[in-house]
């Protein structure tokens, strides 16, 4: 009975891990390194878009990459395809409309 319930107790933390969202970027900036150090933590609302253009399409594709993860696999079918963009451009504008200006 013991092992049972190891076992569920493992298999919950793995499915907790595998589910939880992911609220800081992978590759954090120098800004980011000096606030972990200061002791604080990393949110959306930290995120800085880059002036360069270069920098801010890596940026917007990074942050639409982490939007697809979150969300289920692209579907294969044409129109659904469609409904899936529209989604993840939508959750794009909504997260890119809650950043504060700098």
């Amino acid at each position: 009975m013991f092992e049972v319930t190891l076992l569920f107790l493992v298999m919950l933390v793995i499915a907790v891990c595998a589910f939880l969202p992911v609220g800081c970027s992978v590759r954090p900036s120098a800004k980011s390194y000096q606030q972990s150090a200061a002791g604080d933590s990393c949110s959306d609302s930290e995120l800085i878009v880059p002036v360069d253009s270069t920098s801010k399409q890596s940026f917007l594709t990074h942050l639409q990459s982490e939007i697809e993860s979150a969300l289920f696999p692209r579907p294969t079918d044409s129109i659904l395809q469609r409904h899936y963009d529209a989604l993840v451009n939508a959750e794009l504008e909504n997260r890119l409309a809650a950043m504060p200006d700098s």
